[in-house]
């Protein structure tokens, strides 16, 4: 996913690192780049708020109990998973 122009920190990496962001688990450094590229980049801030709207459902439906460490890796590899293949098949990113 590109919108086309050149950016500091490219779309991929961006999307790479989009759930750690919204968890607050990314270094300030990182932050302030991903932050910066949602600024300029469209394609990216629609893909930030599908992903932001679909964690907010999940937290809402499964209540207060957060899910065991093992779970929450297996879920994330598997979302990456995902992601990769659909830029790779879709992209050409």
């Amino acid at each position: 996913m590109s919108c086309g122009n050149p950016h500091a920190t490219p779309c991929t990496e961006v999307l790479e690192h989009v759930h750690e962001y919204l968890d607050g688990e990314v270094a300030e450094e990182h932050r302030v780049l991903i932050v910066q590229h949602l600024e300029e980049c469209a394609p990216c801030v629609h893909q930030f708020q599908v992903v932001r709207t679909v964690k907010a459902l999940v937290q809402r439906s499964c209540g207060a109990t957060p899910a065991p460490d093992r779970l929450r890796m297996q879920i994330v590899t598997r979302i990456r998973q995902v992601s990769i293949t659909y830029r790779s098949e879709g992209s050409g990113e």
